[in-house]
């Protein structure tokens, strides 16, 4: 909300034993506000991202004996990879997620602009917006889906076999290009045509949203009965902090429950690129002490139906959630930075009302 200046009266000056007013608490306010939002946006984009690099990588290795199902194991990989490669290692393609974010909001701003299809549900809506809205997050996928290929690529190719000179910020918009309009660089046999991921893609993007969004809500409504008396608008606790840690629910419900979908939606991706991935179980070639081996990526699945029949018939059931461990540990860090940060704010608002 806009403050008009000119209607705001200059307080006075407090004196000592007395309490600052509302106007003086303001600024803290807003601070506060924009302090917990900068933190949660950091830690999802820049300090989870090893966590997500890892995860890929132990989603699409089939070859490893290791799952990572818990947060034990993945750390003690993470750590001797970073250690051996630098720490370059576990934040590559960083550039490449933040440009797919990009065009996903640039492609669904567009389509929202020249269609029907509804961006934000209104309050009362009807169950056509609905339908419309999910309908417009489909296709935003579609459209982001070879660029989404281009930088899963650049998340899990190992820096052992990359090269350096000919790799730049841009690459996923031409990588992404190239598969889309099928030129370039020829590619294995076994690349599946973009046509075969279109609804693996859509329908993974529409559930997540619809789990999160449904999750977010839930946790908002349930905080407001509970604390409906104690509530206070004028709170950076109360005003800013339930909507971020519901939205900390609604992705840590989605990304848990679709965790499958992801892995089978990972290696489909993947395939046929000719990608060379770092072995996730932490073995060290013998040859070259401190350098973690390298493993192609071989899969020869015939689309997602295949995909799901071998993974289960392979791997068993916890062939679909190799790297859940990552996962646990990137909302986990998370969680207790915006735990951390409640706690701060708190403190600063009890420095200040006590001042």
């Amino acid at each position: 909300m806009t403050t008009r200046w000119e209607s705001v009266e200059i307080p006075e000056v407090p004196r000592a034993g007395m309490h600052r007013s509302p106007a003086y608490r303001l600024p803290l306010n807003r601070f506060a506000g924009f302090g917990i939002g900068l933190v949660s946006l950091f830690t999802e984009n820049v300090l989870a991202h090893p966590c997500i690099v890892f995860r890929r990588q132990c989603q699409v290795n089939y070859h490893a004996r290791c799952y990572h199902l818990t947060p034990f194991s993945a750390v003690a990989v993470m750590y001797s990879i970073t250690k051996a490669q630098g720490l370059k290692a576990l934040w590559k393609g960083m550039g490449s997620t933040f440009i797919v974010h990009g065009i996903t909001l640039g492609a669904e701003g567009v389509m929202s602009e020249f269609t029907p299809l509804p961006r934000e549900l209104p309050h009362s809506w009807s169950w056509k917006q609905l339908a419309g809205h999910l309908l417009l997050k489909g296709l935003t996928a579609v459209v982001a889906l070879p660029f989404y290929c281009a930088s899963l690529i650049e998340t899990v190719q190992s820096e052992i076999v990359r090269d350096e000179s000919s790799s730049g910020l841009l690459d996923c918009v031409r990588e992404g290009l190239t598969r889309l309009l099928g030129v370039g660089a020829p590619h294995s046999h076994r690349l599946l045509p973009l046509g075969s991921l279109l609804l693996p893609a859509a329908l993974h993007a529409i559930l997540r949203y619809a789990v999160a969004a449904s999750v977010q809500r839930a946790a908002l409504w349930f905080h407001q009965r509970r604390g409906k008396q104690r509530a206070n608008p004028s709170n950076p606790l109360d005003a800013y902090f339930p909507e971020l840690a519901a939205a900390w629910a609604g992705s840590l419900a989605a990304d848990v429950l679709l965790f499958p979908l992801e892995t089978a939606l990972h290696r489909l991706g993947l395939q046929g690129t000719r990608t060379i991935i770092d072995a996730t179980d932490g073995v060290v070639a013998g040859g070259n002490v401190g350098s973690p081996l390298v493993l192609p990526v071989n899969t020869q699945y015939d689309g997602f139906r295949d995909c799901l029949h071998a993974i289960r018939r392979k791997e068993g059931a916890a062939g679909f959630y190799r790297g859940f461990g990552a996962l646990t540990t990137q909302y986990a860090l998370h969680g207790a930075l915006l735990a951390a940060a409640r706690t701060l704010l708190r403190l600063l608002l009890l420095e200040g009302g006590a001042s």
